[in-house]
């Protein structure tokens, strides 16, 4: 059964924006601090953005002021604006949702970024 639905990936010129979406159950998306990762060939899948604690969002400093994670509680997506995309961001982005009986993951959605 699928949890996560993610939608938004796609092929963009450099300095150019996408906004990926997922939708999550309601179940999962009460009890989960959502987050978004991504993972480029041949690397670690890594966090680009992520809810902690309340409402409170971090940001590795590669990504720092040009994505943003967003939530839309009645519609149980959360969202990852992304602007001025570099060639670097091209990866699988996938969202998490780690719950306290387990981490859940979407499909994954690909982003291409050309120069």
């Amino acid at each position: 059964q699928v949890q996560l639905v993610e939608s938004g990936g796609g092929l963009v010129q450099a300095g150019g924006s996408l906004r990926l979406s997922c939708a999550a159950s309601g179940t999962i998306f009460k009890f989960s601090a959502m987050g978004w990762y991504r993972q480029a060939p041949g690397k670690q899948r890594e966090v680009v953005a992520a809810f902690t604690s309340g409402s409170s969002t971090n940001y590795p400093d590669a990504v720092k002021g040009r994505f943003t994670i967003s939530r839309d509680n009645a519609k149980n997506t959360v969202y990852l604006q992304m602007n001025s995309l570099k060639p670097e961001d091209k990866a699988v982005y996938y969202c998490n949702a780690p719950t306290p009986w387990y981490d859940y993951w979407g499909q994954g959605t690909q982003v291409t970024v050309s120069s």
